[in-house]
C-alpha cells in the first residue's frame, strides 16, 4: 500500500468523501520533524493497510486544504472518518506513538 500525495484538487475526493478513515499528513519541505516522519507514513499505509488510507499534503502549495485544516504548526497529523475530524495531532511523534493515536481511532 502506497502513501497518496494529497492537493487542494483531489482533497475533497479522496479524504472528505470517502468511508475509510484516511490519515492526512500535512508536511513541509523546510520541515526537520516532517522529513523524520514521512517513513513512519510508509509504515503506517502498510501496517494498516485495507483499514486505512495514508495521504501526505505538502502545506505550501496546497493553501486552501491547509487552511480548511486550520494548521498552526507541521507536521500535523489529521484522521478522519466518513469525512469528519477524528483525532489530530501536532508535532513529530515515535513509531508506537503513531500506533497508539490510530489503534485509540481505528
Amino acid at each position: 500500500m502506497s502513501v497518496l500525495e494529497l492537493s487542494d484538487a483531489n482533497y475533497q475526493s479522496e479524504v472528505l468523501e470517502v468511508s475509510t478513515p484516511v490519515l492526512v499528513d500535512v508536511w513541509a519541505t523546510w520541515c526537520g520533524p516532517c522529513r523524520l516522519m514521512a517513513p513512519m507514513m510508509d509504515w503506517a499505509a502498510a501496517e494498516y493497510a485495507g483499514r486505512l488510507t495514508v495521504g501526505k499534503l505538502e502545506a505550501d502549495p496546497n493553501p486552501a486544504s491547509r487552511d480548511l485544516l486550520e494548521v498552526q504548526g507541521l507536521p500535523t497529523l489529521v484522521l478522519y472518518k466518513d469525512g469528519q475530524v477524528v483525532a489530530r495531532h501536532e508535532g513529530a511523534m515515535a513509531q508506537a506513538q503513531l500506533k497508539a493515536f490510530l489503534d485509540a481511532h481505528l
